[in-house]
């Protein structure tokens, strides 16, 4: 009897990003032999942590929802998320402020949101918020399966698939009109359009330019959001030790100089430090520009096309500090007084605006309303304005923190005694930790009725090469870039690149 003795050759993951984690751990479920490259020394890609006094800020995604993306993928590895990550329900979605105006929680459960609603806005507007809630539900059940889960569909389809009720049901989605326009019919207090509004912001969209469709997202954080215990960070290094546990292999610090591609197939991953790892499929987790451009070598230019507009990049603030006059939820977002001229300036004149929206996580407080801190502590805080996708100067970045704290100041938030030395990040510090990306944080704005549709599928135009990410279909987000890692896996598996190992 004879025995072969040949290696399996690995599927190699560029990238230890949500969506290459996911891929990865889809692979090794399946008993393929899989080695994630990550250039950095710790997993999560934009779901990093920074140190401000010694204690760790989430300085990336801090909200977590769609939890059953990430049960369905540990049940196909035959594993109990729950055993693996910590999660706590939050009975307080967001809290909500403007200048010269009362603030507004929004809460899980629905009669709860509508009597903030209507102690805020009046009874008729809490019939509205019911009426959007039936709606946005709507919504993501049409696109569920049928456009976030599946392999990037196409818009006819998509409306034929389901015959005339799918016409009927995508019709419904309002891929034609712009949020914002939707919004305007929806509701009448124009504060209440500008807090719904904002979910466009969650794909680094416009919502004078986005499809209605992202009203979705609304429906996805009153379905549910969950403070992972840890903060967001461990929810990365969960991934990166069940990949390990499930026998797949990370190289952190590792760098990719380009791939070898032979007559439009991969052949072969080659290192910054000159090794060479031979492979017939590679699933790529990094900003589809880095090979639009070149990036990884002039034959991979023809994986996909170049995006010709940017999504929304970020100026952050992480800080050890006290604060007092406003009282903080975990989340909270200060609105500034022209939305309108906010995504003009950054997505018309490629600037920042005078009087920004502020995202504020609260990192040490509850997923409660009447969540506090203790009177002298001081608390971990991840602040966020939205920026252009280009390079700041100096200048331009200290003006955005002024900008932000004016804002934060004219709403009655006050933060002083900064222990340690604060960090801010702009565009050009996320452009260099994610190469190509110019400092885009969602890839491709999503623009237009065809928005959603111009997004990368999981297949490239190159053999045995494959996409995940947030610059990938269904999107960007945490669950997105999930998603989109088990549509990758899924590809590959099905070409025919790797088969399960007994």
């Amino acid at each position: 009897m004879s025995v072969n003795t040949q290696k399996t050759q690995a599927v190699v993951v560029i990238g230890a990003g949500i969506g290459g984690l996911t891929a990865a751990i889809a692979l090794a479920a399946k008993k393929i032999p899989v080695v994630v490259l990550e250039r950095h020394a710790h997993p999560g890609g934009k779901m990093r942590q920074l140190f401000v006094a010694g204690q760790g800020i989430d300085a990336g995604p801090t909200v977590f929802t769609m939890r059953w993306v990430f049960e369905n993928l540990f049940a196909s590895a035959g594993l109990e998320f729950s055993e693996h990550l910590r999660l706590d329900k939050a009975d307080l979605l967001a809290r909500h402020s403007w200048q010269d105006s009362d603030s507004l929680d929004l809460f899980t459960e629905l009669d709860q949101s509508m009597q903030a609603i209507s102690e805020f806005a009046g009874s008729s507007e809490a019939d509205n918020y019911l009426r959007f809630a039936q709606k946005t539900r709507e919504v993501f059940k049409t696109l569920d399966h049928s456009f976030m889960r599946a392999q990037r569909p196409n818009p006819i389809a998509l409306s034929l698939q389901g015959g005339l009720s799918g016409i009927i049901d995508m019709a419904k989605t309002q891929p034609f009109v712009t949020l914002w326009n939707s919004l305007s019919k929806d509701f009448n207090d124009p504060r209440l359009r500008q807090l719904f509004a904002r979910y466009a912001t969650y794909c680094g969209s416009s919502p004078f330019k986005a499809p209605a469709t992202l009203m979705l997202i609304a429906h996805v954080e009153k379905a549910g959001v969950w403070m992972v215990q840890g903060g967001m960070h461990t929810l990365a290094r969960t991934l990166a030790n069940t990949l390990e546990l499930l026998g797949g292999e990370i190289r952190y610090g590792t760098g990719v100089a380009g791939l070898d591609i032979d007559n439009e197939q991969i052949t072969s991953v080659q290192l910054e430090n000159g090794e060479s790892l031979p492979t017939k499929a590679v699933i790529f987790n990094g900003d589809t520009q880095a090979l639009a451009t070149g990036l990884l070598g002039e034959p991979a230019r023809q994986a996909c096309t170049s995006r010709t507009e940017a999504s929304l990049s970020a100026v952050t603030h992480c800080q050890y500090a006290k604060t007092r006059g406003y009282p903080l939820a975990h989340h909270t977002i200060f609105f500034g007084n022209d939305y309108t001229d906010e995504f003009e300036a950054i997505f018309e004149r490629s600037g920042l605006t005078e009087n920004p929206t502020v995202y504020v996580c609260a990192q040490d407080r509850s997923g409660s309303a009447d969540t506090a801190i203790a009177d002298g502590q001081h608390e971990r805080l991840f602040s966020l304005v939205n920026a252009p996708a280009r390079a700041l100067s100096d200048a331009e970045r200290a003006q955005a923190i002024e900008r932000m704290q004016s804002t934060l100041t004219s709403q009655g938030l006050k933060i002083d005694d900064e222990q340690g030395q604060s960090i801010v990040t702009g565009p050009s510090q996320f452009g260099r930790l994610f190469p190509a990306s110019d400092g885009a944080l969602y890839g491709r704005p999503t623009h237009g009725w065809m928005g959603s549709f111009k997004r990368p599928g999981s297949r490239s135009a190159i053999q045995g090469l494959y996409l995940c990410g947030g610059s990938v279909h269904p999107g960007a987000g945490v669950p997105m870039a999930s998603l989109s890692g088990q549509l990758a896996a899924e590809s590959l598996c099905a070409d025919g690149y790797a088969k399960p190992q007994s």
